[in-house]
């Protein structure tokens, strides 16, 4: 037999719980460029139309799960990510991507936790004067465009979005330009655990070319992003005054501060309030 011939990967994307190509055909070296690594696809703004269509498909669905269902949902993502460990691991640079996938899955564990609790915390009975109850309760704001810092590659994208998906909301994310192995093996954790597709859509390829168009979209409603220039995060910016979508971004952020990165904070720029009226008994 002659000598066995490996062949390098090309990770997809992921939208709508599917693993396409990008439409535009395009894929990008990882690594050494004589002898990448892998390849992944260089999504373009059809593949971003795709996705936040997606999103906007699954997104009811999600937001009228109960909570403890959303929180039984992203435990089991952590349980999916904890049986990948190894994987995303080896995905990672760095001496800590043992100590990075440990904290993305505790992560994800702690905005399990949240599901059923942040609406006490963010919501409230508000006093007045009357026969009748006020209510102040957080619904979801809808599909949050998530662009992801370069490093840390896994723990930045878990830190993004698990806030959103624990809140209702569904999101299309880009993942980090500069190490994209670790967010697509990712990709396959949620493809296989119980999040429907389409909650959270994954797209590869470069900030810059994308960027303007995560803040032109009309149909997203927040952009969730981290690690970004200055450029970058002037376009983000712009984009909600001609649209109004809301803008968060994480500046300065320590990712591996689990009390900076976890807390019900995180979830709120992504919920509107609701107030509700309602006669009293007496």
């Amino acid at each position: 037999m002659g000598e066995r011939l490996s062949v390098t990967k090309t990770y997809k994307l992921l939208i709508g719980g599917t693993f396409p190509r990008s439409e535009s055909g395009r894929v990008t070296p990882v690594g050494d460029g004589d002898a990448p690594e892998a390849y992944v696809c260089h999504a373009s703004r059809k593949d971003l139309r795709d996705a936040v269509e997606a999103a906007r498909k699954a997104q009811p669905a999600w937001a009228g799960s109960t909570a403890y269902l959303r929180g039984q949902i992203l435990y089991r993502l952590g349980e999916m990510m904890e049986g990948k460990r190894a994987e995303l691991a080896a995905a990672l640079t760095g001496t800590d991507a043992d100590a990075e996938v440990a904290r993305s899955i505790d992560r994800v564990v702690h905005y399990a936790g949240w599901c059923d609790k942040y609406p006490q915390v963010l919501g409230c009975a508000n006093p007045v004067s009357g026969p009748y109850h006020n209510f102040t309760v957080p619904e979801a704001v809808g599909v949050v465009g998530v662009i992801c810092p370069d490093e840390p590659s896994l723990l930045g994208l878990v830190s993004l979005v698990a806030p959103v998906i624990a809140g209702g909301s569904s999101c299309v994310v880009l993942a980090s330009e500069s190490s994209p192995i670790a967010p697509c093996v990712l990709a396959e954790a949620l493809a296989t655990s119980d999040l429907p597709g389409g909650v959270v859509n994954i797209l590869t390829g470069f900030r810059d070319e994308l960027a303007p168009h995560f803040s032109s979209h009309s149909e997203l409603d927040a952009i969730h992003a981290g690690g970004l220039s200055d450029d970058q995060a002037r376009i983000l910016r712009e984009g909600s005054a001609t649209n109004l979508k809301r803008v968060t971004l994480r500046e300065g952020i320590d990712w591996t501060d689990d009390n900076a990165c976890e807390d019900p904070w995180w979830i709120e720029p992504f919920l509107e309030m609701k107030t509700i009226w309602h006669p009293s008994a007496t």
